[in-house]
C-alpha cells in the first residue's frame, strides 16, 4: 500500500530550497538544495528532528484544510 501524500510545504529562505511533503503515514520527505551545485538532496524526518523553528514555519505556511493533521504528524506544539 502506498502511501498517500496530504501536502507540500516550502519554506525555502533566500534562494536554496526547503520543501516538506507530508504522507498520511505520518512520513516527512524533504527535499532541500545545500547549495546551487548539490540540490535536490532528499531526506526522511522523523518529527523529532525538526527543528522547532521550522516546525513554526511549516505549520505557519500550511494550507489550513491540513494544519490540523500536519500539526499531528509534528507533534506540534
Amino acid at each position: 500500500m502506498m502511501e498517500k501524500e496530504i501536502c507540500k510545504i516550502s519554506i525555502t529562505s533566500s534562494w536554496l530550497g526547503d520543501e516538506y511533503t507530508f504522507y498520511d503515514n505520518s512520513k516527512i520527505k524533504r527535499v532541500y538544495d545545500n547549495h546551487s551545485l548539490n540540490s535536490n538532496r532528499i531526506e526522511w524526518l522523523e518529527p523529532q528532528q525538526i527543528s522547532k523553528q521550522n516546525k513554526d514555519r511549516l505549520v505557519r505556511s500550511c494550507p489550513e484544510e491540513f494544519k490540523e493533521q500536519i500539526m499531528q504528524i509534528l507533534n506540534y506544539p
